[in-house]
């Protein structure tokens, strides 16, 4: 168990068809071909972990200038970052108490753009940025080829980085921090598990975006998806840590959750 602190970032939220993060969440019929989606909005968030070891950031959230030609416009469309010109990543964490210098690791679950448009504020600098292998690689397929996932953008991530990069499945560079890879959302994607005093805390990143994906075990929906065999396997390994740990499963995007997180953990 560490004695660390919590904070969740409150970094904005995205404006989206509820049927890209849960499959088949709207479905015509005979007598309604083409019923409303869902459209809703949902949270992005970052974590700042106050460890003994030193303060990590927990991804880096969307671009500022997201809705402002960083993101090409059908990714701004699909997935609508009304507030990221609201939410530059200094600006959020010096409301919370951190300037960038206070950062002495950044953790990032993937690369994605909602992820790791915060990145460029460590452009140059000597700060270790941990991803792993698997997803670097394939953030760099994607952003440079027609193949992969669209919803990587080169300009989030091709910085001069002090890259750390994770090659094992479960990796420990921090005391009771452990960095557990889970593919299939992306081949890369890894969450966190954290032992605090007084329980055990499960990041899941988008490896599961609600609880819907969790609970009813329905996967993330329209394409969102880079191998369904994989996405179910993570998942099932998380419930595996949830049992042997007691521990709590946070989500990446569920609105309900995110209000209840907020005060972080201490």
């Amino acid at each position: 168990m560490v004695d660390a602190t919590i904070h969740v970032i409150d970094r904005g939220g995205l404006e989206c068809d509820l049927n890209y993060l849960i499959q088949g969440n709207t479905l015509g019929s005979h007598d309604e071909p083409n019923p409303d989606t869902d459209y809703v909005e949902i949270p992005v968030f970052n974590l700042v972990i106050e460890h003994p070891e030193g303060t990590i950031l927990w991804d880096t959230g969307s671009h500022h200038d997201a809705a402002n030609g960083h993101w090409p416009e059908g990714l701004a469309q699909a997935f609508y970052p009304h507030d990221a010109h609201e939410h530059r990543m200094d600006d959020d964490l010096e409301e919370a108490g951190f300037g960038i210098d206070d950062i002495d690791a950044v953790f990032q679950t993937h690369l994605h753009l909602d992820h790791a448009g915060g990145l460029e504020f460590f452009d140059g600098t000597d700060v270790p940025v941990y991803v792993h292998e698997e997803e670097v690689k394939f953030a760099y397929y994607s952003a440079k080829t027609p193949k992969g996932s669209a919803a990587y953008v080169l300009g989030d991530f091709d910085h001069d980085l002090n890259w750390q990069i994770l090659h094992q499945d479960v990796e420990e560079h921090f005391e009771d921090v452990e960095f557990i890879r889970l593919p299939g959302h992306t081949p890369g994607l890894t969450g966190t598990m954290i032992h605090l005093p007084d329980e055990t805390v499960v990041f899941a990143g988008d490896e599961v975006y609600q609880s819907e994906n969790y609970d009813d075990e329905v996967p993330l929906g329209a394409g969102l998806l880079w191998s369904g065999q994989h996405w179910f396997e993570s998942l099932q390994r998380i419930k595996d840590l949830e049992r042997r740990h007691d521990a709590q499963v946070v989500y990446g995007h569920d609105p309900d959750q995110f209000e209840r997180i907020l005060d972080g953990w201490s």
